[in-house]
């Protein structure tokens, strides 16, 4: 009879790691692009707080002038000028220069009234400026402090993955990171520029809302590929797919993205002869695979 005590657990396959890795990962990749989608928002709506702000000073400005030419007219009215100048009028016998004067003072009195209601339009455009500018400062405070809380979260779930992949493989990673050329064939002018970059990236490591030079996340490292041949792409996958030119799968070539799962989460650079090069997770550099591994989503094309 054997004891219960005595009943060893065996410990999980390399495989059962894996699979444990790959879904985990695939679970967490969305949050991390979602992070990239935010952060690029952050830098955007800080640019029009700025721009905003740059505007307002000015109209600021012109409304103090216009205050000060208000005031003076009030500070003359107290003084009496308006009042000798009623009083000069009506003294005067002639009818002819009666006249004359009561439409100099109604002229007087209309640009009194437009000098105050330009005031009063003036100080309207700035409050309907500087309340969306309130709004937006306290949206940055708050999407700061998200920010803030994810990155710890997404840091630790990181660190947990790192282990088990370990665990899984040692240090050394078990497969060869550039199996094939990279690129297959050199297509020349921006897409030679952008695979040629993404392809002398193999090897550096993988870091969450990295562009580079030193390391990279999936769509960090498509955009910095294409920043080389002067093409601008967002920070995040998705994005990314929504900015390019879709492509079929027998039109592919060498530069083209190449995305996958039904949310878009992932992104890897076609490099021709079915290899995409990608930044795939934490703990993976930089390295080639077959642009068939995994769910594909759709293809595009920068430029």
């Amino acid at each position: 009879m054997t004891s219960g005590a005595g009943v060893a657990h065996a410990e999980p396959s390399v495989a059962e790691i894996e699979r444990q890795i790959d879904r985990e990962w695939n679970a967490l990749e969305p949050v991390i692009e979602q992070h990239n989608a935010t952060r690029q928002a952050l830098a955007d709506k800080r640019g029009q707080a700025a721009a905003l702000a740059a505007r307002i000073e000015p109209l600021r400005r012109e409304i103090d002038r216009a205050m000060t030419k208000v005031d003076g007219i009030a500070v003359r009215a107290y003084k009496g000028e308006n009042a000798s100048a009623l009083n000069a009028m009506l003294a005067n016998p002639s009818p002819a220069a009666v006249v004359q004067q009561l439409e100099l003072l109604d002229q007087f009195a209309r640009r009194q009234q437009a000098d105050i209601r330009h005031v009063v339009e003036l100080r309207n455009q700035l409050t309907a400026r500087k309340d969306p500018l309130d709004r937006l400062i306290v949206q940055l405070g708050q999407v700061d402090r998200q920010l803030d809380a994810k990155r710890q979260q997404i840091d630790a779930t990181i660190a947990r993955l790192q282990k088990a992949r370990l665990k899984a493989y040692g240090t050394g990673g078990g497969t060869s990171l550039r199996p094939a050329p990279c690129p297959a064939a050199y297509p020349g002018g921006a897409a030679g520029r952008a695979v040629s970059f993404a392809c002398a990236q193999i090897g550096k490591p993988y870091v969450w809302g990295a562009e580079g030079p030193n390391a990279y996340d999936c769509s960090g490292l498509m955009l910095a590929a294409w920043a080389r041949a002067g093409v601008a792409l967002p920070h995040n996958a998705a994005q990314q797919r929504r900015v390019t030119a879709q492509v079929g799968r027998s039109e592919l070539r060498p530069g083209d993205l190449v995305f996958y799962y039904s949310d878009l989460h992932h992104v890897g650079m076609y490099v021709g002869d079915g290899w995409v090069v990608h930044a795939s997770r934490a703990g993976v550099p930089v390295r080639m695979k077959r642009a068939d591994d995994g769910p594909v989503h759709s293809y595009g094309r920068p430029g």
